[in-house]
This record gives C-alpha cells, sequence and structure tokens, in this order.
C-alpha cells in the first residue's frame, strides 16, 4: 500500500452523502408544507383568548 494519500474515509464520505439525502428530504417538506399552510409574512397577532384562573 504505497498509496496512502489516496486513500478514502468511506464512513466519513457516507455520512456527509446521508446528511446530503436529510437536508434534501427537509428542504422538500418544508416546500411542502409552506405551499400548504403559507405563512403570514409581517404580521403577527394571537388568536384565542387568555386563559384566566
Amino acid at each position: 500500500m504505497s498509496n496512502d494519500d489516496k486513500l478514502i474515509d468511506f464512513s466519513a464520505e457516507r455520512g456527509k452523502r446521508i446528511h446530503d439525502l436529510h437536508d434534501k428530504k427537509l428542504d422538500e417538506m418544508r416546500q411542502a408544507f409552506e405551499q400548504a399552510l403559507p405563512l403570514p409574512k409581517g404580521k403577527k397577532s394571537s388568536k384565542g383568548k387568555s386563559k384566566k384562573r
């Protein structure tokens, strides 16, 4: 094994690839929720009454 500089750490590469896949799924889910339930921009209002006991 004279080519030590060309060794690949497969666990690290797999970790990066898995992380990218999770990010892609998260982005897809976020876009789907934004289309289904769009958030109001710049408008903050509290809905419902505050409960007093």
